[in-house]
């Protein structure tokens, strides 16, 4: 067979299903044919699975038949011992070897290929494996039936968290011809000795969703995984697949290593041309409040979201955070009863069985709508979903693209998401990302440099997998993107750090956890310490999981330690859409009973709340820009006038051109605030920079709160802050100047105590602190009292520690976003300052004044002062 042959036979399983291959499906399958690598960009629902699963199945045909011309030589000039043997062993050779010697009847069936894994399909999520195993087996299967001499047979398996320990069994024995899995699970399969040779036989290797990765230790974990796969095949050809990124040309060259073009074949960057029409449109609300109570869960929405069920098939409802995935169910059920059984709940924390039971009945259209977060917003195929209502602002441009293709996830049809303020303002941001969605202007994802807690524990898997020569892994490592400027005595700490423990852990021998052997090849020598490590692999990290389980039996979930361990026997919690009583705690498991009770507490998981990105900030501050001009376009706009202008009347608008400052004498003291509308993580630094600066004029103490649109310093002393603004003149000076600013920014924050809670992460990852073994989970607790000891140590006896240092600067990159802050105040200086003195709390003051309260009152407290207060505000603003 040809390989024109293999592609006609795929053209016509297209055919069959009346669609049409797109250009950019050939141009994969022809460069992937040519043996290069590359990046696929195409909208949701583009068909860019079929593009490199058929690209994989025809170079699984081109391979196929270059093996059989070879054994047709052999059988030509070779004798029937030959034959008979070839015959024997199985695989192409094996149907070469049967038809030349008459035995023909292995035409009629798709020929078996050689055994082990062919193809690698990573995916960042396991909702996203259990749906594409679906794909590409009914596609293999359905190709290989039609042309089964062309094709051949394929086995497609899934390896992730969810995979049962029967199915791994079966796995050791030999893997599948397609294996989906996922970066941590990769990483497991290359810890063990035999990993060389069960990938002996890999071709290629896709990565979906590229863009959820590129942008976390979890996509250096896989960087770093792809090196080593490439060492072993230098010819392996990679894909990535991505729908929403904003830098193509950096996210092919993260992909595809440093080695890209220096000696490698040269990758591509393919980009689907399908014009996907997306609309995003807003339940605006009926009464739009002018003094918003930023936080709030939108459930004052919750009637018009019921209407929008009701006037559609399916509906996904995306929440930002599971607890309030779980709020929202519960609401509708409580409101629409009727709706029980065809109303669902997803989220990462429920057991296996009732998300699997979810995805089914959404896919078979037997469910009406599902309450979900994150968990199913990447890649999968729901093609009976119309609709995508995102409850609350996703804060993100790309976010939400992502979250819209969950609807009409195919060519041709229209992606429509439907976005559902909990606030007034979060009509800013819908307005903003409407904006920004019509002018395609989406996120850039940045790619972590160097994480040396993921580098030691990629050395100690690759010790574990068959050993490593120091010389040769250093160079492999340096081929992975995020590496490529590992220096040599980097290499060397790191070295020292497995094998010894570095400089200040050598004279405990856990830490020795890889030693050369008498060749020189480093290994693991003790076997406990190898199933300790292959228990810590991967780059997630959060609290201690509880099971969670019903005393009379059944998996419900899983919740965070630290939630149950505030509950005592009796009390009631939310979780799974029912109000759950606790009985009893036992070895890592909760065991509950269901409740009569209608109240419970909300059972919380780790997470940060995300911050307002650069794009999207940037298009609200365009919006109120336009607004101050006397433009208010579009809906959302036109219903938060009421809002901009008591804004306006009483202070000012913040925009683009303009930062507005306010300063108000109350009896809690005297409040500064401020509204670059840069996001939450660069207001945290700003508004501590501001204090510092300050604080060297004259000696005061501040409060400080901080949201996505400005911040607020409240101090028990007056200070002149007319006087200290009206410095600002250039970007060297006052209190917005960008000099000194890394030693300022360290000063102002507990920078020593931030560093320390990133340190547990790292520390984690690293491999010094184990989190205990089934049943015998350390508590946070002990975790965290493990982690600040390294810390104190490190601190004063290795202060070089380059975990150390990894750990202050993830601070200042990540949570702090010192990047951007410096950015910021650049740009500040480009704004016209407007100063205010206002008498009462302005429509932004108000949610900022609210965020601080909360830390000190009580939920019922806060309902009853939050309303007395917007009921003064509002009588002063209808005089």
């Amino acid at each position: 067979m040809t390989r024109s042959q293999a592609e006609q036979a795929v053209d016509a399983w297209f055919a069959a299903r009346g669609w049409k291959v797109f250009p950019f499906q050939r141009a994969v399958w022809k460069a992937a044919l040519a043996g290069h690598s590359g990046l696929l960009h195409a909208n949701t629902g583009a068909g860019k699975t079929y593009a490199v699963w058929f690209a994989a199945l025809l170079r699984g045909a081109m391979n196929a038949k270059a093996a059989g011309k070879g054994a047709d030589k052999r059988i030509d000039a070779g004798t029937g011992k030959r034959a008979a043997k070839a015959a024997a062993t199985g695989g192409a050779a094996a149907d070469t070897a049967r038809l030349a010697a008459g035995n023909g009847g292995a035409a009629a069936r798709p020929k078996r290929r050689a055994a082990g894994v062919r193809v690698l399909w990573i995916t960042p999520m396991r909702a996203l494996a259990a749906d594409t195993q679906r794909s590409l087996e009914a596609a293999a299967h359905d190709l290989g039936a039609a042309s089964p001499d062309v094709i051949g047979a394929w086995s497609v398996g899934a390896r992730t968290g969810d995979t049962t320990s029967a199915e791994r069994a079966r796995q050791a024995r030999g893997l599948p011809g397609a294996l989906i899995t996922t970066p941590e699970s990769l990483s497991l399969l290359l810890s063990h000795a035999g990993a060389r040779e069960q990938f002996k036989q890999l071709d290629m290797v896709i990565v979906d969703e590229w863009h959820e990765l590129m942008g976390s230790k979890r996509g250096v974990q896989l960087q770093l995984a792809l090196a080593r796969l490439r060492r072993w095949n230098p010819a392996l050809v990679v894909w990535g697949l991505s729908a929403t990124m904003g830098n193509l040309d950096d996210a092919r060259r993260v992909l595809l290593g440093a080695a890209d073009g220096a000696g490698a074949a040269p990758g591509v960057l393919v980009e689907g041309d399908l014009k996907k029409e997306i609309v995003v449109d807003t339940l605006v609300p009926a009464n739009v409040a002018r003094f918003p109570w930023a936080g709030q869960l939108g459930l004052q929405m919750l009637q018009p979201v019921i209407d929008e069920i009701e006037r559609h098939e399916a509906t996904l409802l995306f929440t930002n955070t599971r607890a309030q995935c779980e709020i929202w169910y519960q609401n509708l059920i409580e409101a629409r009863p009727d709706w029980a059984g065809v109303v669902a709940l997803h989220h990462g924390s429920l057991d296996r069985s009732v998300r699997d039971w979810v995805e089914s009945g959404l896919k078979r259209g037997e469910l009406k709508a599902v309450v979900c977060t994150a968990s199913l917003d990447l890649g999968v195929d729901f093609l009976p979903v119309e609709r995508v209502l995102q409850i609350g602002s996703a804060k993100g441009i790309a976010r939400l693209l992502q979250r819209a293709g969950r609807s009409g996830h195919a060519p041709g049809r229209v992606s429509r998401v439907t976005l559902v303020p909990t606030h007034s303002l979060e009509l800013l941001e819908a307005a903003a990302v409407k904006r920004a969605v019509a002018s395609r202007r989406i996120e850039a994802r940045q790619v972590p440099n160097k994480p040396f807690d993921v580098l030691v524990q990629h050395m100690v898997t690759v010790a574990l997998g068959g050993g490593f020569d120091a010389k040769e892994l250093y160079e492999e490592v340096k081929t992975a993107w995020s590496y490529r400027h590992l220096t040599a005595e980097e290499w060397q700490w790191a070295l020292d750090f497995i094998a010894r423990g570095g400089q200040s852990l050598t004279i405990y021998p856990e830490y020795r956890r890889v030693l050369p052997d008498e060749e020189g090849v480093y290994r693991v020598p003790d076997a406990a310490i190898g199933r300790r490590h292959r228990m810590s692999i991967g780059t997630i990290v959060s609290d201690a999981q509880m099971r969670v389980e019903y005393q009379s039996g059944g998996r419900i979930g899983t919740v965070e330690e630290s939630f149950i361990g505030r509950m005592k026997p009796g009390d009631h919690f939310l979780f799974s859409g029912r109000i759950l009583e606790l009985v009893r705690v036992h070895e890592m498991t909760a065991f509950v009973k269901r409740s009569s009770s209608t109240k419970g507490a909300i059972s919380r998981w780790g997470g940060t709340k995300a911050p307002l990105t650069e794009e999207l900030a940037q298009a609200a501050r365009e919006e109120l820009k336009l607004a101050a001009a006397g433009r208010l376009e579009g809906p959302e706009m036109r219903a938060l006038q009421p809002l901009l202008e008591v804004q306006q009347t009483w202070s000012a608008l913040p925009s683009s051109d303009t930062l507005v400052v306010e300063s108000m004498k109350s009896r809690e003291g005297w409040h500064l605030f401020a509204y670059p509308i840069a996001g939450r993580s660069v207001h945290t630094g700003l508004a501590s920079l501001v204090a510092l600066r300050v604080s060297r004029l004259q000696p005061i103490t501040f409060s400080i709160a901080v949201n996505d649109y400005g911040f607020e310093l409240l101090s028990p002393d007056p200070v002149d802050w007319a006087a200290v603004f009206a410095g600002e003149t250039g970007a060297d000076a006052g209190v917005l100047a960008t000099e000194r600013l890394l030693e300022d920014v360290l000063a102002s924050l507990n920078a020593t105590q931030l560093s320390q809670q990133r340190f547990r992460e790292v520390a984690r990852i690293a491999g010094l602190v184990f989190q205990g073994y089934p049943g015998q989970h350390k508590s946070t607790r002990q975790v965290q009292a493990s982690s600040s000891l390294f810390f104190e140590v490190f601190r004063k006896h290795d202060s070089a520690n380059l975990l150390l240092t990894q750990a202050e600067r993830e601070v200042l990159e990540q949570e702090l976003e010192l990047g951007r802050l410096r950015h910021t105040l650049v740009e500040l200086h480009g704004r016209r300052i407007a100063y205010r003195d206002v008498k009462r709390a302005t429509p932004f003051a108000f949610p900022l004044m609210v965020a601080r309260f909360r830390e000190k009152i009580s939920s019922e407290k806060l309902s009853d002062r939050v309303a007395r207060m917007v009921r003064e505000l509002e009588k002063a603003a209808e005089a």
